[in-house]
């Protein structure tokens, strides 16, 4: 892994950001890879979908010292939690579908506003209940991100809700859960 980053790192004349998403690749960046990486200063910063809060909350505790490596927390559900750590950012995917709400989130958390900052979570909390509406039908990855690409299309954001193969799209009913839930978190006209 330390090998992969580095050659990447010397092929190219940018920044590079580690990306920790095991769901996707079947591999969590180990904490001593993470460390060794910022470090060495192969990566300039890590982006965080791992779910391991835990983990991520060592990180911030292990990188202190280094002031120009950024650690950002891609999890929609804990971004107080992980600003409130310490964390430099948050770019969690549902972000697409509701930016006000994570930023002023992150406005709130930045301010030391932590009662606003986690009433706005817990909002944020009910919108991403919309991942779970095609759970029983598709895999958590094309459920989540399947759920996110038809929220943005019912918005009119995108044209198509559909993801690459072999991911298949939301079935119509969840398609219907989500317009719905969207027009009760205000997010969508009825």
């Amino acid at each position: 892994t330390l090998d992969h980053f580095r050659y990447v790192r010397d092929a190219v004349d940018l920044p590079v950001v580690a990306y920790d998403i095991p769901v996707c690749v079947n591999i969590k960046l180990a904490r001593d890879t993470v460390n060794t990486l910022a470090r060495e200063k192969v990566v300039v910063a890590l982006k965080d979908s791992s779910g391991d809060e835990g983990g991520f909350r060592m990180l911030l505790r292990d990188l202190q010292d280094l002031p120009d490596f950024a650690l950002f927390t891609g999890s929609e559900v804990v971004a107080d939690a992980a600003l409130l750590g310490g964390a430099h950012g948050i770019v969690p995917g549902m972000a697409n579908v509701d930016p006000q709400g994570y930023v002023r989130l992150y406005d709130h958390a930045r301010a030391g506003r932590w009662e606003q900052a986690r009433a706005e979570q817990d909002r944020l909390i009910r919108l991403f209940q919309m991942v779970f509406f095609a759970a029983n039908e598709l895999s958590a990855g094309a459920s989540g991100v399947g759920s996110f690409k038809t929220a943005l299309k019912l918005m009119g954001l995108i044209k198509s809700h559909h993801m690459g193969k072999p991911n298949r799209p939301l079935p119509p009913a969840a398609v219907e859960r989500v317009r719905q839930h969207l027009i009760v978190m205000n997010l969508l006209a009825a």
